[in-house]
Protein backbone atom coordinates (compact mmCIF):
# COMPACT_ATOMS: atom_id res chain seq x y z
CA UNK A 1 0.00 0.00 0.00
CA UNK A 2 1.06 3.40 -0.59
CA UNK A 3 1.76 5.26 2.81
CA UNK A 4 0.60 8.95 1.89
CA UNK A 5 -0.10 10.58 -1.36
CA UNK A 6 1.40 13.97 -1.94
CA UNK A 7 0.08 16.40 -4.80
CA UNK A 8 2.43 14.97 -7.61
CA UNK A 9 1.72 11.42 -6.76
CA UNK A 10 -1.53 10.15 -6.76
CA UNK A 11 -2.98 6.51 -7.26
CA UNK A 12 -6.25 5.21 -7.73
CA UNK A 13 -5.55 2.31 -6.13
CA UNK A 14 -5.43 3.85 -2.81
CA UNK A 15 -9.03 4.55 -1.68
CA UNK A 16 -9.83 0.71 -2.45
CA UNK A 17 -6.62 0.03 -0.35
CA UNK A 18 -8.28 2.25 2.28
CA UNK A 19 -11.35 0.17 2.29
CA UNK A 20 -10.39 -2.80 3.86
CA UNK A 21 -11.31 -2.86 7.58
CA UNK A 22 -13.49 -0.15 6.79
CA UNK A 23 -16.14 0.46 9.10
CA UNK A 24 -19.72 2.14 8.09
CA UNK A 25 -21.31 2.40 11.47
CA UNK A 26 -24.58 4.68 9.23
CA UNK A 27 -26.15 2.85 7.03
CA UNK A 28 -29.90 2.83 6.15
CA UNK A 29 -31.30 -0.51 4.81
CA UNK A 30 -34.43 -1.91 3.92
CA UNK A 31 -38.25 -2.42 3.66
CA UNK A 32 -38.88 1.07 4.54
CA UNK A 33 -42.28 2.50 4.02
CA UNK A 34 -43.49 1.86 0.46
CA UNK A 35 -43.66 5.17 -0.60
CA UNK A 36 -40.15 5.03 0.06
CA UNK A 37 -38.39 2.37 -1.97
CA UNK A 38 -35.02 1.60 -3.18
CA UNK A 39 -33.74 1.37 0.20
CA UNK A 40 -30.86 -1.43 -0.19
CA UNK A 41 -31.13 -4.84 0.73
CA UNK A 42 -29.40 -5.27 3.79
CA UNK A 43 -27.74 -8.84 2.51
CA UNK A 44 -26.63 -7.11 -0.86
CA UNK A 45 -25.05 -4.05 1.87
CA UNK A 46 -23.24 -6.48 3.20
CA UNK A 47 -21.80 -8.82 0.36
CA UNK A 48 -20.87 -5.83 -1.10
CA UNK A 49 -19.17 -4.47 1.33
CA UNK A 50 -17.32 -8.10 2.58
CA UNK A 51 -16.66 -7.75 -1.34
CA UNK A 52 -14.57 -4.54 -0.37
CA UNK A 53 -12.60 -5.55 2.62
CA UNK A 54 -15.04 -3.51 4.75
CA UNK A 55 -14.58 -4.80 8.42
CA UNK A 56 -18.07 -4.19 9.97
CA UNK A 57 -21.49 -2.29 9.13
CA UNK A 58 -24.07 -0.59 11.40
CA UNK A 59 -27.72 -0.50 10.52
CA UNK A 60 -30.14 2.25 11.11
CA UNK A 61 -34.03 1.98 10.83
CA UNK A 62 -35.43 5.38 11.24
CA UNK A 63 -38.67 3.22 13.03
CA UNK A 64 -37.18 1.60 15.81
CA UNK A 65 -34.50 -1.35 16.14
CA UNK A 66 -31.91 -2.92 13.24
CA UNK A 67 -30.91 -5.38 15.67
CA UNK A 68 -33.14 -8.34 13.99
CA UNK A 69 -31.65 -7.27 10.62
CA UNK A 70 -28.08 -7.58 11.79
CA UNK A 71 -29.08 -11.41 13.15
CA UNK A 72 -30.48 -12.20 9.75
CA UNK A 73 -27.53 -10.79 7.73
CA UNK A 74 -24.70 -12.56 10.82
CA UNK A 75 -26.26 -16.13 9.93
CA UNK A 76 -25.92 -15.42 5.64
CA UNK A 77 -23.22 -13.36 4.92
CA UNK A 78 -19.82 -14.88 6.51
CA UNK A 79 -17.05 -12.85 6.62
CA UNK A 80 -18.06 -9.33 7.94
CA UNK A 81 -19.59 -8.34 11.10
CA UNK A 82 -23.16 -6.66 10.84
CA UNK A 83 -24.66 -4.92 14.18
CA UNK A 84 -27.74 -3.48 14.78
CA UNK A 85 -29.24 -0.57 16.86
CA UNK A 86 -32.23 1.31 18.08
CA UNK A 87 -33.63 4.44 17.57
CA UNK A 88 -36.32 5.99 19.36
CA UNK A 89 -39.03 7.35 17.86
CA UNK A 90 -43.02 8.28 17.88
CA UNK A 91 -44.55 4.78 16.72
CA UNK A 92 -43.13 3.42 19.54
CA UNK A 93 -43.67 6.06 22.31
CA UNK A 94 -40.67 8.19 21.95
CA UNK A 95 -38.89 8.12 25.65
CA UNK A 96 -40.37 4.35 26.08
CA UNK A 97 -37.86 2.45 28.86
CA UNK A 98 -39.74 -0.89 28.07
CA UNK A 99 -38.33 -0.50 24.13
CA UNK A 100 -35.12 0.49 25.33
CA UNK A 101 -34.86 -2.65 27.23
CA UNK A 102 -36.12 -4.98 24.78
CA UNK A 103 -33.57 -3.53 22.04
CA UNK A 104 -31.01 -4.11 23.98
CA UNK A 105 -31.69 -7.83 24.79
CA UNK A 106 -32.35 -8.97 21.21
CA UNK A 107 -30.50 -11.16 19.52
CA UNK A 108 -28.08 -9.59 16.99
CA UNK A 109 -25.94 -7.55 18.61
CA UNK A 110 -27.64 -3.95 19.84
CA UNK A 111 -24.48 -1.37 19.67
CA UNK A 112 -26.19 1.98 19.56
CA UNK A 113 -29.07 3.39 21.35
CA UNK A 114 -30.16 7.11 19.72
CA UNK A 115 -32.36 10.09 20.93
CA UNK A 116 -33.99 9.78 17.20
CA UNK A 117 -33.87 11.46 13.92
CA UNK A 118 -37.09 12.62 12.68
CA UNK A 119 -39.02 12.77 15.84
CA UNK A 120 -36.75 14.75 17.61
CA UNK A 121 -38.67 17.86 18.30
CA UNK A 122 -35.63 19.78 17.32
CA UNK A 123 -35.60 17.75 14.05
CA UNK A 124 -39.95 17.84 13.81
CA UNK A 125 -40.15 21.25 14.55
CA UNK A 126 -37.65 22.33 11.23
CA UNK A 127 -38.91 19.65 8.51
CA UNK A 128 -40.66 21.61 6.13
CA UNK A 129 -43.17 21.79 3.28
CA UNK A 130 -43.23 23.80 0.02
CA UNK A 131 -45.69 26.13 -0.49
CA UNK A 132 -45.38 29.06 -3.43
CA UNK A 133 -41.67 28.20 -3.65
CA UNK A 134 -41.18 28.72 -0.01
CA UNK A 135 -40.10 26.26 2.62
CA UNK A 136 -42.62 26.18 5.52
CA UNK A 137 -42.51 24.16 8.57
CA UNK A 138 -45.12 21.49 8.78
CA UNK A 139 -46.23 22.32 12.28
CA UNK A 140 -47.16 25.71 10.75
CA UNK A 141 -48.65 24.32 7.45
CA UNK A 142 -50.62 21.46 9.14
CA UNK A 143 -52.30 21.91 12.50
CA UNK A 144 -52.88 18.38 12.45
CA UNK A 145 -48.73 18.34 12.67
CA UNK A 146 -48.33 20.38 15.36
CA UNK A 147 -51.55 18.76 17.49
CA UNK A 148 -50.34 14.99 17.15
CA UNK A 149 -46.87 14.78 16.03
CA UNK A 150 -44.84 17.67 17.25
CA UNK A 151 -46.80 17.18 20.52
CA UNK A 152 -44.94 13.78 20.97
CA UNK A 153 -41.97 14.49 19.84
CA UNK A 154 -38.53 13.73 22.09
CA UNK A 155 -37.35 16.61 24.51
CA UNK A 156 -34.74 16.60 25.94
CA UNK A 157 -34.35 18.99 29.20
CA UNK A 158 -31.72 21.77 28.57
CA UNK A 159 -31.47 21.85 32.48
CA UNK A 160 -33.17 20.87 35.99
CA UNK A 161 -35.11 17.63 36.33
CA UNK A 162 -35.34 14.55 34.06
CA UNK A 163 -38.06 12.57 33.80
CA UNK A 164 -38.54 8.89 35.56
CA UNK A 165 -38.51 7.55 31.31
CA UNK A 166 -35.20 9.36 30.62
CA UNK A 167 -33.44 8.22 33.97
CA UNK A 168 -34.20 4.60 33.45
CA UNK A 169 -33.14 4.67 29.90
CA UNK A 170 -29.60 6.12 30.84
CA UNK A 171 -29.56 3.59 33.57
CA UNK A 172 -30.16 1.06 30.78
CA UNK A 173 -27.24 2.13 28.19
CA UNK A 174 -24.91 2.30 31.43
CA UNK A 175 -25.34 -0.92 32.65
CA UNK A 176 -24.27 -2.35 28.87
CA UNK A 177 -20.51 -0.69 28.26
CA UNK A 178 -20.22 -2.31 24.83
CA UNK A 179 -23.36 0.22 24.15
CA UNK A 180 -22.85 3.89 22.91
CA UNK A 181 -25.56 6.20 23.30
CA UNK A 182 -25.95 9.13 20.25
CA UNK A 183 -27.98 12.04 20.75
CA UNK A 184 -29.94 11.78 17.73
CA UNK A 185 -31.36 14.70 15.78
CA UNK A 186 -31.21 17.47 19.17
CA UNK A 187 -30.54 20.73 19.23
CA UNK A 188 -27.12 22.87 20.33
CA UNK A 189 -28.56 23.28 24.18
CA UNK A 190 -29.78 19.23 24.42
CA UNK A 191 -26.42 17.84 23.14
CA UNK A 192 -24.52 19.52 25.93
CA UNK A 193 -27.10 18.18 28.64
CA UNK A 194 -27.23 14.53 27.06
CA UNK A 195 -23.31 14.45 27.07
CA UNK A 196 -23.56 15.88 31.27
CA UNK A 197 -26.16 13.07 31.51
CA UNK A 198 -24.27 10.60 29.86
CA UNK A 199 -21.26 11.36 32.12
CA UNK A 200 -23.20 11.59 35.57
CA UNK A 201 -25.01 8.28 34.94
CA UNK A 202 -21.85 6.19 34.09
CA UNK A 203 -22.24 6.08 29.86
CA UNK A 204 -18.62 5.26 28.87
CA UNK A 205 -19.24 5.94 24.76
CA UNK A 206 -21.14 9.14 23.20
CA UNK A 207 -21.72 9.98 19.67
CA UNK A 208 -22.76 13.55 18.82
CA UNK A 209 -24.77 12.69 15.84
CA UNK A 210 -23.90 14.53 12.57
CA UNK A 211 -26.56 16.97 12.26
CA UNK A 212 -26.25 17.75 15.98
CA UNK A 213 -22.77 18.49 14.96
CA UNK A 214 -23.25 20.73 12.51
CA UNK A 215 -25.34 23.25 15.11
CA UNK A 216 -21.71 23.32 17.26
CA UNK A 217 -18.78 25.26 17.11
CA UNK A 218 -15.40 23.99 16.60
CA UNK A 219 -14.62 25.39 19.85
CA UNK A 220 -17.60 23.08 21.04
CA UNK A 221 -16.39 20.30 19.75
CA UNK A 222 -13.13 20.35 20.62
CA UNK A 223 -14.32 20.64 24.07
CA UNK A 224 -16.15 17.57 23.89
CA UNK A 225 -13.62 15.87 22.62
CA UNK A 226 -11.81 16.54 25.20
CA UNK A 227 -14.32 14.77 27.38
CA UNK A 228 -13.81 11.48 25.55
CA UNK A 229 -17.23 11.97 23.47
CA UNK A 230 -16.46 10.72 19.61
CA UNK A 231 -18.38 13.28 16.85
CA UNK A 232 -19.66 12.04 13.79
CA UNK A 233 -19.34 12.83 9.70
CA UNK A 234 -21.38 11.78 7.45
CA UNK A 235 -20.89 11.85 3.94
CA UNK A 236 -24.37 12.62 2.93
CA UNK A 237 -23.87 16.19 4.61
CA UNK A 238 -21.94 16.95 1.38
CA UNK A 239 -22.15 14.33 -1.04
CA UNK A 240 -26.05 14.07 -1.35
CA UNK A 241 -29.29 14.99 -3.29
CA UNK A 242 -31.48 17.72 -3.16
CA UNK A 243 -35.07 15.75 -2.75
CA UNK A 244 -36.36 13.83 0.10
CA UNK A 245 -34.46 10.58 1.10
CA UNK A 246 -36.64 9.55 4.08
CA UNK A 247 -40.38 9.07 4.49
CA UNK A 248 -40.98 8.99 8.40
CA UNK A 249 -44.24 9.61 8.09
CA UNK A 250 -46.84 7.70 6.20
CA UNK A 251 -48.82 10.87 5.14
CA UNK A 252 -47.75 12.18 1.90
CA UNK A 253 -48.05 15.80 2.93
CA UNK A 254 -45.32 15.17 5.72
CA UNK A 255 -42.54 14.57 3.80
CA UNK A 256 -39.64 16.81 4.93
CA UNK A 257 -39.22 18.72 1.75
CA UNK A 258 -37.15 21.72 2.77
CA UNK A 259 -34.20 20.62 0.94
CA UNK A 260 -35.86 21.25 -2.43
CA UNK A 261 -35.35 24.82 -1.66
CA UNK A 262 -31.69 25.76 -2.70
CA UNK A 263 -29.86 27.44 0.50
CA UNK A 264 -26.43 28.47 1.36
CA UNK A 265 -24.64 25.46 2.96
CA UNK A 266 -20.83 25.00 4.31
CA UNK A 267 -18.16 24.87 1.51
CA UNK A 268 -16.51 21.32 1.50
CA UNK A 269 -13.48 22.64 2.20
CA UNK A 270 -15.23 24.25 5.51
CA UNK A 271 -16.36 20.85 6.10
CA UNK A 272 -12.76 18.91 6.07
CA UNK A 273 -10.81 22.03 7.98
CA UNK A 274 -13.22 21.39 11.02
CA UNK A 275 -12.69 17.92 10.87
CA UNK A 276 -9.06 18.38 10.87
CA UNK A 277 -9.15 21.18 13.53
CA UNK A 278 -11.44 18.62 15.77
CA UNK A 279 -8.74 16.21 15.21
CA UNK A 280 -9.49 12.55 13.53
CA UNK A 281 -8.68 11.00 16.83
CA UNK A 282 -12.29 12.33 18.16
CA UNK A 283 -14.02 11.60 14.47
CA UNK A 284 -16.05 8.61 13.09
CA UNK A 285 -17.14 9.06 9.47
CA UNK A 286 -19.70 6.56 8.16
CA UNK A 287 -22.13 7.65 4.83
CA UNK A 288 -25.86 7.77 6.10
CA UNK A 289 -26.16 6.64 2.57
CA UNK A 290 -28.36 3.32 1.85
CA UNK A 291 -31.28 5.09 -0.55
CA UNK A 292 -31.97 4.74 -4.19
CA UNK A 293 -31.10 8.18 -5.43
CA UNK A 294 -27.48 8.03 -3.80
CA UNK A 295 -24.78 5.79 -4.51
CA UNK A 296 -24.62 2.44 -2.42
CA UNK A 297 -23.18 2.43 1.24
CA UNK A 298 -19.50 1.03 0.04
CA UNK A 299 -19.25 3.19 -3.15
CA UNK A 300 -20.18 6.04 -0.70
CA UNK A 301 -16.97 5.08 1.63
CA UNK A 302 -14.85 4.82 -1.21
CA UNK A 303 -16.10 8.72 -1.97
CA UNK A 304 -15.24 9.61 1.61
CA UNK A 305 -12.25 8.57 1.67
CA UNK A 306 -11.13 9.63 -1.69
CA UNK A 307 -12.03 13.16 -0.53
CA UNK A 308 -9.92 12.94 2.59
CA UNK A 309 -7.01 12.39 0.31
CA UNK A 310 -8.15 14.98 -1.88
CA UNK A 311 -7.84 17.32 1.22
CA UNK A 312 -4.65 16.03 2.50
CA UNK A 313 -5.52 13.63 5.29
CA UNK A 314 -2.86 11.39 5.82
CA UNK A 315 -3.47 7.60 5.75
CA UNK A 316 -3.26 7.34 9.25
CA UNK A 317 -5.42 10.17 9.99
CA UNK A 318 -8.37 8.58 7.38
CA UNK A 319 -7.32 5.03 8.91
CA UNK A 320 -8.07 6.62 12.38
CA UNK A 321 -11.92 8.25 11.18
CA UNK A 322 -13.23 5.23 9.25
CA UNK A 323 -11.96 2.02 10.97
CA UNK A 324 -9.84 2.09 14.25
CA UNK A 325 -12.40 4.66 15.61
CA UNK A 326 -15.66 3.07 14.79
CA UNK A 327 -13.86 0.04 16.08
CA UNK A 328 -13.52 1.54 19.31
CA UNK A 329 -17.13 2.83 19.83
CA UNK A 330 -18.31 -0.48 18.48
CA UNK A 331 -15.92 -2.64 21.05
CA UNK A 332 -15.94 -4.77 18.06
CA UNK A 333 -12.33 -6.35 19.61
CA UNK A 334 -14.51 -7.41 22.39
CA UNK A 335 -17.84 -9.08 21.54
CA UNK A 336 -19.65 -10.18 23.86
CA UNK A 337 -22.52 -11.41 21.73
CA UNK A 338 -22.71 -14.88 22.53
CA UNK A 339 -21.24 -16.74 19.37
CA UNK A 340 -24.60 -18.09 17.32
CA UNK A 341 -25.86 -14.89 16.52
CA UNK A 342 -21.78 -13.39 15.00
CA UNK A 343 -21.11 -16.67 13.36
CA UNK A 344 -23.02 -17.50 9.76
CA UNK A 345 -24.98 -20.44 9.84
CA UNK A 346 -25.37 -20.82 6.38
CA UNK A 347 -21.27 -20.31 4.80
CA UNK A 348 -20.84 -20.04 1.04
CA UNK A 349 -20.07 -23.42 -0.60
CA UNK A 350 -16.59 -24.20 -0.68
Amino acid sequence: MTESEDFYFRTMELPDELLVGAIDTHVHAGPVLASNPGHSDPIEIALEARAAGMRAIVYYDVFGGSSGTAWMVNRHVPGIATYGAYLMNSGHGGLNPRAIKTALHIEGGCRMISFGSHCTHHQASRESTVIDGKAVPLHEAYPKFAAEELSRAIRIPAEGAISDELAEILELVAARPEVYLNTGHVSHDEVFRIVELAEEYGIGKVLVSHPARGLLSVAEQKDLAARGVYLEGALVDIFATAVPLTHYYVERDYIDRGFEIPRTTRPVPTYMETLREVGPEHIVLGTDYGVRNLPTAVQGMRTWITLLLDYGFTVDQIRAMTADNPARMLGIDDDPEPARSRVAQYPEEP
